[in-house]
C-alpha cells in the first residue's frame, strides 16, 4: 500500500474501527463538511466502531455537534463548544463577499440587520424552529424572501454567530440561537484558534501540505505557514514528491503498513467525506481519468465513493428498505474476488449503522450478494 495514503487513513481514523462517540470524533477532526446531511451522518458513523445512525443524531439532539457555517460559506458539523471561535477566525472571510451577494439579492444592510434582529426574537426561547417557520417570522415582519433572500438571511444570521442549525424536524432543518442552544462556549484569540484549527487539521488530514490547510479553511498561506510554525512539536513536517507534508508525530512514527494489514479492509465512504474533500491535489487516491466519475460534470456534486488500500476504485448508492439496505456500485475496473468480498463486509456494515439486519450488492457486471447477521 502506498505510504502515504496508509498515513491519510489512520490520520482519517478509517484505519481501524475503535469505539468513538461522535463528539469524539468530529474534535478529532475540527469541522467535518455536512452540506449534505445524510453524507456527513455516515462520516462520523463510519469512523467509531458500534455506531449507529441513530446514536450520531443523538448527539445532535443532546448539543455535542452542531452544523454550521464555520468556512468558506459551506456547512460542517464542528463541537458545540468550539463553534463561534470558528465562526470568527475562518467563517468570518466569508462575510467579505456577502455584500455584493446582497446588492443581487436586492438587500440593503438595513434589512439584513433587521432580519438578524427578528430571527433573534423568533428563535428566543431555547426552542429551535423550522426553516419554513423561520422564513415566516420574517415575511410577518415585511421582509421578502423569494428566490435566495430567505437562504441569505438564513446563513448570514448563523455566519455572524447569532444562531446555528438545530436537529432536523423530519426533512426540515431547524434553526436556534448558538448563545442558548450552546452556551459553553470556548473563546479563544486569533492565534490561539488558528494554532488549534491548523493542529486539528493536520492530525486528522496528515499528511497534507499548507496549500491543503489553506484551502480547506479559506485563510491564506501567511496564516497557514505561522500556524504550523507555532505549533511546534505538535506537528512535523517531510518531504513529499510536492511539498513539504505535515502531520502529528504519532502518524509520522507509524511502521508502514503492509498490503496485508488493516487498511487493506473495502471502504464505502459518502459523497463529500472529508478522505477526498480534504485535499486539494486528489489524484493519489483517485486515477486522473476516473476524476469526473467522482463528480459528474464538474458540478461540486461528489458521489459516495469505494475506496480500497486508500484508493478509490468505484462509486456506490444507497436504496433502503424496511429489512434491506441495496447498494448498487460502479467499480471503475473489474473487481477482485477480495474487492467483492470486502464490499459485501461494507454494505453489511452500513446496513448495522442504520439498523437493518440485511444488506445487498448489485453491481454493472449483474454480480448480486445478500449478507445478513
Amino acid at each position: 500500500m502506498d505510504e502515504l495514503l496508509s498515513r491519510r487513513l489512520a490520520s482519517q481514523l478509517l484505519a481501524s474501527r475503535e469505539p468513538r462517540t461522535p463528539h469524539e470524533i468530529v474534535t478529532w477532526f475540527g469541522a467535518m463538511q455536512a452540506q449534505d446531511l445524510e453524507s456527513a451522518l455516515w462520516s462520523i458513523g463510519r469512523r467509531g466502531q458500534g455506531l449507529t445512525r441513530a446514536a450520531v443524531t443523538q448527539a445532535i439532539e443532546e448539543r455535542s455537534i452542531l452544523r454550521t457555517w464555520p468556512m468558506r460559506g459551506t456547512i460542517h458539523f464542528v463541537p458545540a463548544e468550539d463553534a463561534r471561535w470558528m465562526l470568527e477566525l475562518s467563517g468570518v472571510r466569508a462575510l467579505a463577499g456577502a455584500a455584493r451577494r446582497r446588492g443581487q439579492l436586492g438587500l440593503d444592510d438595513s434589512t439584513v440587520h433587521r432580519a438578524v434582529d427578528v430571527l433573534g426574537a423568533a428563535l428566543s426561547g431555547g426552542v429551535p424552529l423550522s426553516r419554513p417557520a423561520c422564513l415566516a417570522a420574517l415575511e410577518s415582519a415585511g421582509i421578502a424572501t423569494a428566490g435566495q433572500r430567505g437562504y441569505h438571511l438564513l446563513w448570514y444570521a448563523a455566519q455572524i454567530g447569532v444562531t446555528c442549525i438545530g436537529p432536523q424536524d423530519g426533512k426540515q432543518q431547524t434553526f436556534a440561537l448558538l448563545d442558548e442552544w450552546a452556551p459553553q462556549q470556548r473563546r479563544l484569540a486569533r492565534d490561539e484558534a488558528l494554532v488549534e484549527l491548523c493542529i486539528r487539521f493536520f492530525r486528522s488530514h496528515g499528511p497534507a501540505d499548507r496549500h491543503d490547510f489553506s484551502r480547506w479553511t479559506g485563510l491564506p498561506l501567511g496564516d497557514t505557514d505561522r500556524a504550523i510554525a507555532a505549533a511546534g512539536a505538535q506537528l512535523v513536517r517531510r518531504p513529499g514528491d510536492r511539498a513539504d507534508q505535515v502531520m502529528s508525530p504519532a502518524v509520522a512514527e507509524q511502521p508502514p503498513v503492509t498490503r496485508r494489514g488493516t487498511l487493506a479492509d473495502v471502504l464505502l465512504l459518502p459523497g463529500f467525506d472529508e478522505y477526498v474533500l480534504g485535499y486539494r491535489d486528489r489524484s493519489q487516491m483517485i486515477p486522473v481519468s476516473h476524476l469526473g466519475a467522482i463528480v459528474p460534470g464538474n458540478n461540486g456534486i461528489f458521489l459516495p465513493t469505494i475506496v480500497d488500500r486508500g484508493r478509490v476504485i468505484g462509486t456506490w448508492r444507497r436504496t433502503t428498505r424496511r429489512n434491506e439496505i441495496q447498494i448498487d456500485i460502479a467499480a471503475f475496473d473489474e473487481l477482485s474476488a477480495r474487492q467483492s468480498t470486502g464490499i459485501d463486509r461494507a454494505a453489511h456494515e452500513h446496513a448495522a449503522y442504520f439498523g437493518v439486519r440485511g444488506s445487498s450488492v448489485r453491481d454493472g457486471s449483474g454480480r448480486s450478494g445478500a449478507t445478513g447477521s
